[in-house]
């Protein structure tokens, strides 16, 4: 049975992953370095720095993972099989950024034609973080998820280090070397749906699955998306 790790996005934490863990057996979900239970100093948050905490996390098993990334994460997770392409079978990218070499998130975020994000953001007075407006973030985050679901969420997102996502990643052929799958949100409110199908537009197809669904499936459809990460699980 694979061994999964689930790595939250932007502003949020493993709390996120709630409803999907009760149907995907051997999975577990991680606050990255100050998001969630992780205290972590907003100042003394980096890229590398998650990739340490992911890591950490591989390494309490022997055995590979599958690893999921939100969002955000997707840069994350890349970062991580360039150090340790040889612990991951199959990274899974969840309506997430997907890099290429050279590239930070800020600077993909800012190639989007549509900027859904961006209207609802506040930078803190330091420059060293932002949150997300709380009025506009049901309907860029959670706008097809439960009312109960989007209260929860509302009550855990957290500020959201800048540093990470203005840091270029370093990928080679170590990451190169890790099979990979993309889940494209096909109503996303966060990420648009054209801009996740130029980021998988050289890859394989067969590696790109589609859900009708907002920004955030964990939430919206957690039983479709545990069953669908199984899936390609068991292809790896």
């Amino acid at each position: 049975m694979a061994r999964f790790i689930l790595v939250h996005g932007s502003c949020h934490g493993a709390w996120c992953w709630r409803d999907v863990l009760p149907y995907l057996p051997n999975a577990v979900a991680i606050d990255l370095p100050g998001h969630g239970a992780d205290k972590t100093p907003i100042k003394d948050v980096t890229l590398d720095l998650y990739a340490d905490a992911v890591i950490a996390e591989i390494n309490k098993s022997p055995e590979p993972v599958v690893l999921v990334g939100h969002s955000a994460a997707g840069v994350t997770i890349a970062t991580v099989a360039e150090r340790v392409p040889d612990r991951i079978t199959r990274l899974v990218y969840l309506c997430a950024y997907a890099p290429k070499d050279g590239d930070s998130l800020s600077e993909m975020r800012k190639r989007a034609k549509r900027q859904l994000v961006m209207p609802a953001v506040v930078r803190a007075e330091d420059g060293l973080s932002y949150t997300v407006d709380p009025a506009l973030s049901p309907g860029i985050f959670y706008h097809d998820c439960p009312a109960e679901t989007v209260d929860y969420a509302l009550a855990h997102l957290c500020a959201q280090p800048v540093l990470p996502q203005e840091t270029p990643v370093k990928l080679g052929p170590n990451c190169e070397s890790v099979p990979r799958s993309y889940i494209l949100g096909e109503d996303d409110h966060t990420i648009p749906p054209e801009e996740q199908e130029k980021m998988v537009a050289d890859w394989p197809q067969d590696d790109v699955y589609r859900l009708q669904c907002g920004h955030s499936p964990f939430f919206s459809c957690p039983e479709t998306l545990a069953h669908l990460l199984g899936e390609i699980a068991e292809d790896s």
